[in-house]
């Protein structure tokens, strides 16, 4: 069955390795990523190119008016604690690891503001190191299809590594949000139309 889908999927989707958040550097990726908690990638990716313009290094984020900051990221929705986030980690990933961003999880999630999956996406897209990146569509999808059925992301995370190959984690992360944007949706999902009916549960 799981061959099944990444068949489905290789069909649907092609992976293209391409992160659907636009940076250059790898802090970029970070906070764009933070951003994106509860916000639309479209959205962020709107955004960021006047913030990473008006905020070009770690420095100029630890070092802002915390109120620029918020004005900057408003449209991403929960800014107070966004515009704290990126502040906190910029200034954190100066004085603890030298500017620079780690790939241990560990580290990773020592971050203020970086969850599992923020720290996945990083993981994944920066140090290609494989790895289950837990978001709403990913979630809805897995259930669907009965490769999970926890509720608890770090549970499904864990799950997914268990029943998944590990060299199709990252593109498993990219396809399953693909499908859960344009066919699995939370509300309507097309299922007259979804080549993967037969194995939906």
């Amino acid at each position: 069955m799981i061959q099944e889908i990444f068949d489905v999927f290789d069909n649907l989707y092609p992976f293209t390795g391409k992160c659907f958040l636009n940076f250059s550097t790898p802090w970029q990726l970070l906070f764009a990523t933070i951003l994106s908690a509860q916000c639309t990638d479209d959205c962020v990716n709107a955004v960021t190119p006047k913030l990473f313009a008006q905020f070009p290094t770690l420095a100029d984020f630890a070092a802002a008016d915390i109120r620029q900051i918020e004005k900057a990221v408003y449209k991403t929705g929960f800014y107070r604690n966004k515009a704290r986030h990126l502040q906190n980690s910029a200034q954190v990933l100066l004085a603890n690891f030298g500017g620079e961003v780690p790939s241990d999880i560990s580290a990773l999630t020592s971050l203020p503001g970086v969850g599992r999956k923020t720290a996945n996406v990083v993981r994944g897209h920066i140090f290609q190191i494989p790895s289950i990146v837990v978001d709403t569509h990913v979630m809805r999808v897995s259930k669907r299809l009965g490769l999970t059925r926890q509720s608890c992301p770090v549970k499904i995370e864990h799950e997914l590594m268990d029943v998944l190959p590990k060299e199709r984690w990252i593109a498993y992360n990219q396809q399953a949000i693909s499908h859960g944007r344009a066919i699995c949706t939370a509300r309507k999902p097309n299922c007259e139309n979804c080549p993967l009916a037969q194995l939906c549960n």
